[in-house]
């Protein structure tokens, strides 16, 4: 199945990637030179395949990312021979070839595609458009995002806000929980954070966040465009939406908001809440657990004292929750929020004001 589409190609939720590259192991400029930034083992295994004469025209390069929470392949499909070159269309039939191949041995289920070999490579769009649609009529369950040319992302997907947000409760609260959860050798990543913004609300703290069910738990889509407005100031790495996607604080900045929340008592005993929640839930499969638990139970009440219900409605959600959270896991995570009195309204002490 084909849907056109637009944007940037390195947020879309799909089982695997398509980036343009040449055979000479560089990535220095347009989507190649964005992968190489968003994934620099990639680039390096890459790098050294192709020193090694692995990469070559009409086969794919393809890197496993070993992640659960992005997308699990990253194709490198050769569009060019030599970076200063430009693409040939025999080489892209080829590839197609190859890719369609890959794509069915690999149990691929949903990829995204860039113009192949029609930016950079000054291929003709009209030409190598349908070449794709034909090359995956063959595998017409598989969800093909296929990205129309219309360059680099731009604006927000790439801007540093252009001013310093004000520091308000909520935002130095928000930076406050994320040093707290940090934990050395451990990665930040955007699903902790959508995970963090929830309990914080679900604490009483009024973020005027709009969750909804999705892939790995509550979602907010609106909570994207605050992380926006904090890049370059606040923190680092809100430009991308990729659920893997690291956060970084930017340095003192925990400092800062420390000193704003010095005087604010009620604030402060939402933070520890949080805080005492989550400590032993720090890893993505723990926030998305303790999260999707809460979720379910306010869903559906008797989920909070029948746990069996609770672990039926959870493998309800999805096929891959049945797979990934274990029936063991969801009873911990239960009794971790029963415990804690979770399944209980905010004390009205530390309702939003």
């Amino acid at each position: 199945m084909i849907e056109s589409t637009s944007g940037n190609l390195l947020n879309a939720e799909v089982d695997a990637l398509v980036n343009t590259i040449n055979c000479v192991g560089v990535m220095g400029k347009g989507i190649a030179l964005q992968f190489k930034q968003a994934f620099p083992e990639m680039f390096e295994a890459y790098r050294k395949a192709s020193k090694a004469g692995e990469v070559v025209p009409g086969k794919m390069y393809i890197y496993a990312t070993g992640s659960l929470l992005g997308p699990k392949f990253i194709v490198n499909f050769p569009t060019k021979r030599h970076w200063k070159g430009k693409s040939r269309l025999e080489d892209i039939d080829a590839g197609l070839v190859d890719l369609v191949r890959q794509v069915h041995e690999l149990g691929i289920r949903s990829i995204a595609i860039p113009p192949l070999g029609s930016g950079n490579g000054g291929l003709d769009w009209s030409v190598v458009r349908p070449r794709i649609v034909e090359a995956f009529e063959s595998l017409p369950d598989v969800r093909v995002l296929l990205y129309e040319p219309k360059g680099e992302p731009q604006g927000e997907d790439r801007r540093i806000a252009p001013t310093k947000e004000k520091l308000t409760t909520a935002r130095a609260l928000f930076i406050r929980l994320l040093d707290l959860y940090t934990i050395p050798s451990y990665e930040l990543t955007l699903l902790e954070v959508q995970k963090l913004a929830y309990f914080l609300q679900e604490a009483g703290q009024p973020l005027r966040l709009q969750f909804a069910r999705h892939h790995y738990g509550p979602y907010a889509h609106n909570l994207n465009h605050v992380l926006r407005r904090l890049e370059g100031h606040y923190l680092h790495g809100a430009t991308d939406v990729k659920p893997s996607t690291e956060i970084k604080l930017v340095a003192g900045i925990n400092e800062e908001a420390t000193n704003f929340l010095a005087d604010d008592a009620q604030a402060n005993a939402r933070l520890d809440r949080v805080a005492e929640l989550i400590h032993g839930f720090e890893t993505p499969y723990g926030m998305e657990l303790l999260a999707t638990v809460h979720w379910v139970a306010q869903e559906d009440g008797a989920a909070i004292e029948d746990i069996d219900h609770c672990v039926n409605l959870i493998h309800a959600w999805s096929n891959r929750k049945r797979q990934v959270l274990r029936q063991d896991h969801i009873r911990v995570a239960h009794h971790a929020l029963k415990r804690h009195g979770w399944f209980d309204p905010a004390p009205a002490s530390l309702a939003g004001r």
